[in-house]
């Protein structure tokens, strides 16, 4: 099992001058100490316009800052917006492909298309199309950082010249790549593709069992044709995640938190906004259907909490239930509502020190085993991959001089 930690970088209101600083700040010492500890993934989302939900609208700047701070955790876009009108392909193929070398190949790539409203009508991205336009691209992003040239491309929602993309990525063919996904429905989507799948819903071990069997079952499948120049079978599941010795202390250090991060997503797509006059945190507040102090009376006497908030061996066997349901990855969602950095900082400690060494140790075997399973079917997805041709040298285009060409005594004659 091999664990994250997740930043959509999140400030609930009222807001005090440099809040957003502080918060940025105080993440990247928190991706810092997740390196020192042996955390393998720190991932960030990409979202605009979602005040009080996301503020993380550049993430290849804070990976950039998270890679050149660190020295062993991976930097995961977790999801980078692909569709044209967010990012051009080129654009994030350079990227990527920086941000690779600057990380010194420690970079994951995940795919996404965005939501609600405020994104898509931002960029004037219709929702019944962005599932396909952000395919087409992804597939794009991939060719373009594995060609020389990369050949040019007409297409639905964009069409790029052959040009050379560059710099290259230290991986090779690229990147691993992911694909965001919040049902059944993108899972599957997801095994098609060959991409890894970053589960962004909050499921229980037994559904997380029936995504692992849809994802792997279609993975060995005729059904699944890679959009990448590799597979990347992988499922990560994102949990809640507050760690204290004291179960009532870790709900009352995370579960408002988690909380506001769940009425947040649903209030965003099912709800009106104003911009710049968001109430998201102050609304939550007044919907809460049960304050802490109810929700720690009604846990007394139990034997566990399974929801990532509790104590060491609360958290142990939550871990282990998305182990036995074959989960590659759980990454934690630490930073939510109003959840402190000290607090934050103490949990990743806790959990480093009395739960982590547990599953690290199993981690060699366990991919060693599955790598030997997946490579016959593997293979056989890359023979079904429709490769974009490559030019012949002869059909290399010129590109035309941005200057006159001086005229020659040829001409004068």
């Amino acid at each position: 099992m091999r664990f994250g930690i997740f930043y959509e970088h999140q400030l609930p209101k009222p807001w005090n001058e440099g809040d957003e600083a502080k918060l940025f700040h105080e993440a990247l010492e928190q991706v810092v100490l997740a390196d020192r500890l042996g955390y393998d993934y720190a991932w960030e989302v990409e979202h605009h316009f979602l005040e009080e939900y996301s503020h993380s609208s550049a993430p290849e700047v804070f990976l950039a800052a998270c890679a050149a701070l660190t020295k062993n955790i991976r930097v995961g876009h977790g999801i980078r917006q692909v569709i044209a009108n967010y990012n051009h392909p080129a654009r994030t193929a350079e990227g990527l492909g920086t941000l690779d070398i600057i990380s010194r190949g420690r970079l994951d790539f995940g795919i996404g298309e965005g939501a609600t409203r405020l994104e898509l009508g931002g960029f004037k991205i219709p929702a019944k199309e962005k599932r396909a336009m952000a395919l087409e691209a992804a597939e794009q992003i991939a060719n373009m950082m594995t060609m020389s040239p990369y050949p040019g491309y007409e297409g639905k929602s964009f069409s790029f010249p052959c040009r050379n993309v560059v710099p290259k990525p230290v991986q090779k063919p690229h990147p691993p790549m992911w694909m965001a996904c919040t049902n059944r429905d993108t899972i599957r989507v997801a095994a098609q593709n060959g991409v890894g799948a970053l589960a962004f819903s909050f499921v229980d071990p037994d559904e997380a069992r029936n995504w692992a069997d849809i994802y792997y079952g279609i993975i060995k499948s005729d059904a699944c044709v890679p959009i990448g120049h590799a597979v990347n079978a992988n499922i990560a599941m994102v949990s809640n995640f507050s760690v204290h010795k004291d179960r009532a202390e870790a709900i009352r250090r995370g579960q408002e938190g988690f909380e506001f991060f769940g009425y947040a997503v649903n209030a965003l797509v099912a709800h009106d906004v104003k911009p710049g006059r968001s109430s998201l945190f102050e609304d939550f507040q007044k919907s809460r259907a049960k304050q802490d102090d109810e929700i720690i009376a009604a846990m007394r006497g139990a034997a566990r909490n399974a929801n990532g908030i509790g104590t060491p061996d609360d958290i142990r066997e939550h871990i282990r239930g998305f182990q036995e349901a074959g989960v590659d990855q759980v990454i934690f969602l630490q930073q939510a509502g109003r959840n402190k950095h000290a607090h934050i900082c103490e949990a990743l400690e806790l959990f480093a020190a009395e739960v982590m060494p547990e599953f690290k140790a199993q981690v060699a075997e366990r991919e060693a085993k599955k790598a030997r399973e997946l490579a016959p079917f593997i293979a056989a997805a890359m023979g079904r991959k429709k490769w974009m041709k490559p030019l012949t040298e002869a059909e290399i285009p010129i590109v035309p001089s941005s200057r006159p060409r001086a005229e020659t005594n040829a001409d004068r004659r």
